[in-house]
């Protein structure tokens, strides 16, 4: 099983059937909040579609064509984190994240997309991250700012959001970007 330590306090854990239950509930406990910028949360009724979803990110997982994982924090799940999509021909990855309301500002979804970045170049050997989030979601587009992410362009009407249309931002950070920027860190210390 896929298991990604990133701190004594943080990790990621393949996400797994028995993770079920928990996953269903905090999306329920956080629907009215996640419901602002993600659009499945109507699409989560009951825990068989939780369910259905993780069986899902297994046989991604098993066609190696995805890596969903569930964020551990002090060891409890506080959401939900990867590659939602995983391009070998291109040598790209998509991050996407979801975390729970009343774990928000502790910097966890910067330092799980730092770490799916540093595994993605380092372990996968794949050229390019991409992170997308709607322009008004400031809380989601900081993560890629602050991670030195490059933004590359708007996309317009990128998703439908229950009843309306949103535009999306596309941050990017390349392989060598990525290593420039771990040497000047280097060099700084």
């Amino acid at each position: 099983m896929f298991v990604h330590r990133i701190d004594e306090t943080l990790s990621l854990k393949l996400i797994e059937l028995k993770d079920g239950e928990k996953i269903f509930n905090l999306t329920n406990k956080s629907r009215e909040y996640l419901r602002r910028w993600l659009p499945w949360l109507d699409g989560i009724s009951k825990l068989g579609d939780t369910n259905d979803f993780i069986k899902e990110c297994l046989q991604g997982f098993a066609d190696n064509n995805s890596l969903n994982t569930v964020i551990l924090h002090e060891g409890e799940i506080v959401g939900v984190a990867g590659f939602n999509d995983i391009n070998w021909s291109n040598k790209t990855a998509y991050i996407g994240y979801w975390l729970r309301e009343e774990s928000q500002g502790k910097g966890i979804v910067t330092r799980v997309a730092n770490a799916l970045t540093i595994y993605a170049f380092k372990e996968l050997n794949l050229n390019k991250v991409e992170i997308r989030a709607a322009v008004e979601n400031k809380k989601s587009r900081s993560v890629p700012e602050r991670l030195g992410f490059v933004q590359e362009g708007e996309i317009r009407q990128a998703e439908w959001l229950y009843d309306h249309y949103v535009d999306h931002v596309v941050y990017g950070m390349l392989v060598e970007e990525w290593r420039k920027r771990q040497n000047q860190l280097e060099s700084s210390k």
